[in-house]
Order: C-alpha cells, then sequence, then structure tokens
C-alpha cells in the first residue's frame, strides 16, 4: 500500500464508523425524507381557482391552447405540493397513476378514430346519413337526435359508442339540413347521456351504487325521479327550438337532393356496408371486450371499403390513420365525408392526459380530500347534505376530469353521513350521477368533453348548453333534498339487497 493512500483508507473507516454510530453530520437524506403535512383549505382551493381561471379566461374568452393551460395550473398544483413535503418523485408517481388510470379510456378514444374512418370508407355512415336525410324532417330533428341517441344508448349502455356512431350520423344529417350544428350536438350528447345514466349495462351505472353501497336496480329506479323530468324538460326545448326554425333556413329541396345524389354517386350501398355498426352493437349489448370488437370492425370497414366501395389499398388503409379523404366534387359533401382517423384524436388524448397529470398531483398531495371534508362538515340537514355530495361532485369532476373518480370519491366519503342520518344509500349513489357522470361532457378539460367535441366537431362550451338533461338532473336533485320529494329512508341494513 502507497504512503498517500493511507490517509484516505482511515478517512473512509472513520466514516463508516460514524454512520454506524449515527454520527455522521452529512446523512444520505433523500427528498423522500421532507417532512409532509396536510394542506389548509386555502392551499387546496389554489389549483382549484387557478384551473378554473385559466380555463375560464385562457380558454373560454381567449382560446388559448388547452393543453398549456393545464400545464399551467399542474404547475401551480406542484408547487403547492412541494411546499407542502412532497418530492418531485412523489408528484411523478401521481401524474403516473393518473395517467395509468386513463389508458384504457384513451385507447377507447384512438380506436373511435380509427372506426370514423374506416366506416366512412367502407360506405356506413353515408348510408346512415343518406337515409337519414330522407326520413328526418328538419323541424324534428333534434327531438329525434335525443330520443333515437337515448334508446341506443340505454341498449348498449354506452354514450361514447352511441357519439361515435349514432351521433357521427346524425351529425352528418345535420350538415346536410343545415340544423345549428352546436345545438345538434347538444340533443346527441344529452340523449347518449340519459341512456347511459339509467342502463343497466353502463360502467357508471354499475359503479355508483357498488360506492354507494346500494342495488343496482334500485338505483336505477331510483334515478327516474330526477332524469326522466330533466330528459323531458331537454325533449320540450328541442321541439320548440325545432318549431322556430324558418322555413326558408332549412336546406332546399335542390340542395338536399344535391347532396343525395352525390352520396349516391360515390358510394355503393349494399347492405354488408351495415356490418361494423352490427359488430359494435352486439358487442355492447353482450357486454364482450370493447377494445377488441371495435377492432374488427375497423377491419371489417377496411375490407368493405376494399371489396364493396371499391376503393384502392392504400387510401383504404390510410383511412384508419388519417381518416377518410374524399373528392367528390361538392364542398359541402367534401367537409361532411372528410373526417375520422387516429390522427385526429391524438389533439383528445393529449389534452386529456394533461387534465389526468393536473387531478393525480392534487390527489396525491391530500388537497382534494380536504375539499371533500370541509364540504362534508357543513351538512347538517338532509338538504344541505345532498347539496354538499352535488359540489363535492363537482369538485371531483373540474379537478380530475374523470367520471369515475366524481362517483368513487363522493360516494366513498358520504356514505357514513347518509347511514347516519337514516337516508337510504340510493339517494347517494343517485346524487353522485346526477352530479357526477352527466356533468362531464360539459368540462371542456374532461376525458368526456374532449371526446365528445372532437368526435361530433364542435367545441364543448358551444354544446354544453344545448345539453340540457346533463346539467338539469342536478337541479332536480338539490329540489328534492330541500323539499323531501323522491327522497327514501333506510329501512335495512344491508342495501345492496333489492328492495332497499
Amino acid at each position: 500500500m502507497r504512503v498517500r493512500e493511507i490517509p484516505v483508507l482511515l478517512l473512509k473507516r472513520l466514516r463508516t464508523r460514524r454512520k454506524r454510530s449515527g454520527m455522521d453530520p452529512t446523512p444520505n437524506r433523500t427528498p423522500a425524507d421532507r417532512p409532509q403535512r396536510t394542506p389548509t383549505l386555502w392551499e387546496s382551493l389554489l389549483p382549484l381557482v387557478a384551473i378554473a381561471l385559466l380555463m375560464g379566461v385562457g380558454y373560454g374568452i381567449y382560446q388559448l391552447p388547452g393543453e398549456v393551460l393545464l400545464i399551467a395550473a399542474s404547475a401551480v398544483a406542484g408547487v403547492i405540493a412541494w411546499r407542502l413535503g412532497y418530492s418531485y418523485r412523489e408528484i411523478e408517481t401521481g401524474i403516473i397513476e393518473s395517467m395509468m388510470k386513463a389508458m384504457p379510456a384513451m385507447l377507447i378514444v384512438i380506436i373511435v378514430g380509427a372506426l370514423i374512418g374506416s366506416w366512412i370508407a367502407a360506405g356506413t355512415i353515408p348510408w346512415l346519413i343518406y337515409y337519414g336525410l330522407q326520413l328526418i324532417a328538419p323541424h324534428y330533428f333534434l327531438l329525434t337526435a335525443c330520443v333515437v341517441c337515448s334508446i341506443v344508448s340505454l341498449v348498449t349502455g354506452t354514450s361514447w359508442g352511441t357519439v361515435g356512431t349514432v351521433g357521427v350520423a346524425f351529425m352528418g344529417i345535420a350538415h346536410g339540413l343545415q340544423i345549428p350544428l352546436e345545438q345538434a350536438a347538444g340533443a346527441i350528447v344529452a340523449g347518449a347521456y340519459f341512456g347511459d345514466k339509467i342502463s343497466p349495462f353502463s360502467d357508471t351505472t354499475n359503479l355508483a351504487p357498488v360506492a354507494a353501497k346500494s342495488n343496482l336496480f334500485d338505483h336505477i329506479r331510483h334515478l327516474l325521479w330526477t332524469t326522466l323530468p330533466a330528459w323531458v324538460l331537454g325533449l320540450v326545448v328541442y321541439l320548440i327550438l325545432g318549431l322556430a326554425i324558418p322555413r326558408s333556413s332549412t336546406a332546399s329541396l335542390e340542395q338536399m337532393g344535391l347532396i343525395l345524389t352525390t352520396i349516391e354517386n360515390h358510394f355503393h350501398f349494399h347492405w354488408l356496408v351495415f356490418l361494423p355498426l352490427v359488430i359494435t352493437l352486439y358487442a355492447a349489448v353482450r357486454k364482450r371486450p370493447v377494445i377488441p370488437f371495435m377492432l374488427l370492425s375497423v377491419l371489417v370497414a377496411v375490407l368493405l371499403a376494399l371489396f364493396v366501395q371499391g376503393a384502392a389499398l392504400q387510401p383504404a388503409v390510410a383511412s384508419v390513420l388519417s381518416g377518410h379523404s374524399a373528392t367528390t366534387g361538392q364542398p359541402m359533401v367534401d367537409r361532411l365525408l372528410n373526417r375520422g382517423g387516429m390522427l385526429e384524436m391524438m389533439d383528445i388524448t393529449l389534452l386529456a392526459l394533461c387534465a389526468f397529470a393536473f387531478g393525480g398531483i392534487i390527489r396525491r398531495a391530500g388537497m382534494l380530500d380536504v375539499l371533500l371534508d370541509r364540504l362534508l362538515r357543513v351538512a347538517r340537514t338532509t338538504g344541505a347534505l345532498i347539496t354538499a355530495t352535488v359540489f363535492s361532485c363537482f369538485t371531483v369532476a373540474l379537478l380530475t376530469g374523470s367520471s369515475f373518480l366524481s362517483i368513487l370519491i363522493p360516494g366513498e366519503l358520504f356514505a357514513p353521513a347518509y347511514r347516519t342520518r337514516n337516508l337510504a344509500a340510493k339517494n347517494l349513489s343517485r346524487t353522485t350521477e346526477d352530479s357526477g357522470t352527466v356533468v362531464m361532457p360539459l368540462i371542456p378539460w374532461s376525458i368526456a368533453g374532449v371526446f365528445m367535441a372532437g368526435t361530433l366537431g364542435v367545441p364543448t362550451l358551444a354544446y354544453a348548453k344545448w345539453a340540457i338533461m346533463c346539467y338539469t338532473g342536478f337541479l332536480f336533485a338539490l329540489l328534492y333534498g330541500f323539499t323531501g320529494i323522491g327522497i327514501a329512508p333506510r329501512i335495512r341494513d344491508d342495501e345492496t339487497i333489492a328492495g332497499s
């Protein structure tokens, strides 16, 4: 051993002894060793205020990119989380966990883009538009669109599937009939969520009674107290809007004939073009895995584009990625049919991932728990309890953009309070759906909002006011809470039994 190496060796031994005895003045502290504390109410409110200002002013008024605004709101939430003692690694973990939960929905969003493009190339959507233009009167279009989407969604249990298939066809018909697109999109979304909300096949309809510990079919029957009046109110508005359309503003017979002729000349209508829709509806009704059957539907549509429509291989396959490219010679028809593709859904996917990043931070840092706990403290009467439930669902929906979290978190939080006040659990499950599930498509940065806007081609804030059922159901819930109408008492301990 060299002489100059001896001091180094002694220093290493000295450091080892100090570490073993706990005397080391510079221990290896990790970021996770920072003390963490519970956020105050004001600290918990700051991210909510930030996202409200950024999205309300930046997105709503100045039309700034929503992705950038959500990243800015996430940065605000991240700084607050860091001040609370959370390391960057822990904040990153919260973001990743939130995004991982969103991945199944993101895959569906992307595949819906492929589905729309391939269905147009196959002639499925043009077939629906062609016959829809001939069967639906302009003055009853909104009413018809809402009712048909309600029935399809009720049978299939999927609002997204309804909007991505029947809804897209109705938007095409609205183009042809010169119906205001924001009104058409609002009626379609309202109908799709009405059926989804009360369908026993719907995931959120099954999730709400699980979170509140009520029975599924009791929950569905109890939902009718708030859902039916809100839906009927919307139908009345759609009927009035339709009857108020001046005759001169509807599509002329000449223009209608031009659209029909153009579609008929560029597509071959064979009964086989209906197969992609049948495959998708079958999977929904039979509760089969959604993604494999959607991919099967896309494959069948591409084959139909090749062998029924006579398309070349390259454009038929490209419709899956970049959407259908129509060159009919009629600009109106081209705008109607140049849609779809997975690339069209990338903006939607990015926006949703940014929203889930924000939700992951505020949930990881405990800010969401503080807000919900404070709401629970002020609920001293039945009306106040239901009001607190409504606003807690709103809070979770606005902060996370997730319909599942807007049901699960308030459901688990408020279940003991409803039991303590001798209120049936189905009151809670109903309220979480009234103020959680159906408001999601009205929030521009929620995954549902970006999906509906991207699929229908209408901004969320443009169609939101016309999706009447989606924002009037919770008003009936509040009315019943303060009047006692439609409020069920708890009659047994185990409320998962039918008839509770």
